[in-house]
């Protein structure tokens, strides 16, 4: 299913039209690209439009949520693989890096629907025989032609043969889906700035700077159709909430996120998400690390950089 959405004259014409499938949504209201366009060999622009007001990416401050941006950027991995280098439905595509940074003061939120127009670059692509095995993905981000932010993706396709070698019992969904621990009780929604508890990826531990990570296997978002392990968006979202949590008092506004993904997070063991505050960077925005801990290893780490909502404003 698409959606029939009138683009502004500020975005170009672009020919073809994104379905829920290009991007591996279910849910056809989630889908933020509307259309693309190939303008060279390893070069695409993509129209998407953000709503003022979201079930779950909501607004805080006057600004729209960063993970905001970050799914519209996920959205681009499975479209730019499907339609660009012909990786068939079914293949497994998985983050390794991250990095995003979002300009604030492009980030306030309209009355109406917002336009952005991505421009992406592909480079360091390589094949398993023809077909893709992995690829790194440059996107621009503007809105009304001012910059709002800009990504990098390093990201593997893996046929389904490929995948299950890689994840031995864990590829078989049912039994993953059937051994997922409950989600624990959350933490005040108000600590992690959202409105629902429906929506704490976050769970209290008795360590300050320390939470389990909550997968709540009913979420409409994050666990949009069944998986096999934690998504990276929920990994994020953690990492997102965590800031908050850690600083509760400072108002802090994530502005870049630098993610690595080095192993998967499974859904049958509990998953601690800490935090440690490192100095500010060079233009004094709070930094903070958060690494989630599976059975003693690392499985993810994330440094967030953040203002303050005063800042945000006049960046």
């Amino acid at each position: 299913m698409t959606r029939t959405v009138q683009l502004s004259s500020a975005l170009p014409a672009l020919p073809h039209r994104v379905s829920k499938e290009d991007v591996h949504k279910r849910d056809g209201a989630e889908v933020l690209l509307v259309s693309w366009e190939r303008t060279g060999s390893d070069t695409f622009t993509v129209a998407a439009v953000w709503p003022s007001d979201r079930s779950f990416y909501q607004t805080v401050n006057g600004l729209y949520d960063p993970l905001l941006f970050v799914e519209t950027v996920r959205q681009n991995v499975p479209l730019i693989s499907h339609v660009g280098y012909d990786v068939p439905p079914g293949h497994h595509l998985i983050w390794q890096d991250l990095t995003c940074e979002v300009s604030p003061s492009v980030m306030q939120v309209a009355d109406g629907p917002s336009l952005i127009e991505l421009r992406i670059s592909c480079s360091q692509v390589s094949r398993r025989g023809a077909r893709l095995a992995a690829l790194t993905m440059d996107v621009v981000a503007l809105r009304d032609g001012v910059l709002l932010g800009t990504a990098r993706a390093r990201f593997t396709s893996n046929p389904p043969a490929v995948y299950r070698r890689l994840r031995g019992a864990y590829a078989d969904l049912e039994r993953s889906v059937a051994a997922a621990l409950p989600p624990a009780a959350p933490v005040d929604p108000e600590l992690v700035e959202r409105a629902r508890e429906s929506d704490v990826v976050l769970a209290d531990c008795e360590f300050p700077g320390r939470w389990q990570l909550r997968n709540d296997l009913s979420h409409p978002v994050l666990f949009d159709h069944p998986v096999d392990h934690a998504p990276g968006m929920l990994l994020l979202e953690a990492a997102r909430q965590a800031v908050h949590a850690q600083s509760p008092a400072a108002g802090l506004a994530p502005v870049r996120f630098d993610a690595k993904f080095s192993r998967y997070v499974e859904l049958d063991a509990p998953c601690w998400i800490v935090t440690e505050t490192g100095v500010p960077d060079l233009v004094g925005r709070t930094c903070i690390s958060v690494t989630a801990v599976q059975a003693g290893e690392e499985a993810f780490t994330c440094a967030v950089a953040s203002c303050t909502a005063a800042l945000s404003y006049a960046a």
